[in-house]
Parts: C-alpha cells; structure tokens; sequence
C-alpha cells in the first residue's frame, strides 16, 4: 500500500443558501437513488482542468461517507461494498464540489486527485480513444 501525506481536508460544507436543507438531508431528498435501484452513476473530473477522471457508482451510504469525510467513496458493483478511491494505492480524490444533474439521477463530482486514477497507471480511466471523426 502506498502511503502519501495528504493535505488537511474538511468534511464538505453546503452552500450557506441550502445548509439547513442538508443538515436535514435535503440532499437525500433530493437524489434520486430509485431508478438504478439504489445506485447513481457519479461522473468524477478533475476540479482545475475539468478533465473527466473515472466513472464510478454510489448508493446513499457512499454519498454520506463522501459528505462526511471529504474523500471520495464509491459502491463497487462487483465486490458489493463500498470503496474510498485511493484507500489502497494513496490515489485519493479530495472532494471540491457536487453537483446534481437535471433528472436528480446523476452526480458530477469535483475533486483534487491526488496521484493517478486508473489502475493502470494513467491519470484518467479515458484514456483510449475508439474513435474519432474526421475532419473536412
């Protein structure tokens, strides 16, 4: 496991018009976690380039521990369980803003990556093009 010394983070904080609204789950209220049975694709980007990182997966209790802790977590499909990016390679994603699609089914999630991304060494999951159309 690599260790990295991380920067101090804070929980993540609600924007001072909503906090009542999230103290009392609003945000809860509000996501809609039905349609893909308890689970919500999150899109992760990056917060200063705004390059697309991974794409991931949260049930509510990923989404509160993400809230809580200020890193990002994730609900793995395939080992049922929830995973804090970076818990065993140190590639943690700080978060610095959430946002809600216009259909409340989807999160964007800002974050300051720390290291790589993907497991295979690259700093995003995207990193192979399939297609592209040509120009005139």
């Amino acid at each position: 496991m690599l260790v990295k010394k991380l920067p101090k983070i804070h929980p993540v904080k609600c924007r001072k018009a909503a906090s009542s609204s999230c103290e009392q789950g609003g945000i809860f209220n509000r996501v809609n976690f039905k349609k893909l049975k308890g689970l919500i694709p999150v899109i992760t980007q990056d917060h200063k380039t705004n390059k697309v990182l991974m794409l991931g997966f949260m049930n509510k209790d990923a989404l509160k521990k993400t809230l809580k802790e200020g890193k990002v977590t994730y609900w793995s499909r395939t080992r049922k369980k929830l995973w804090t990016k970076g818990e065993t390679s140190g590639s943690f994603q700080l978060v610095k803003e959430i946002w809600l699609d216009c259909d409340n089914d989807t999160l964007l999630i800002k974050v300051k990556q720390m290291g790589n991304v993907c497991h295979t060494g690259n700093r995003t999951c995207f990193f192979q093009k399939i297609y592209a159309k040509k120009q005139k």
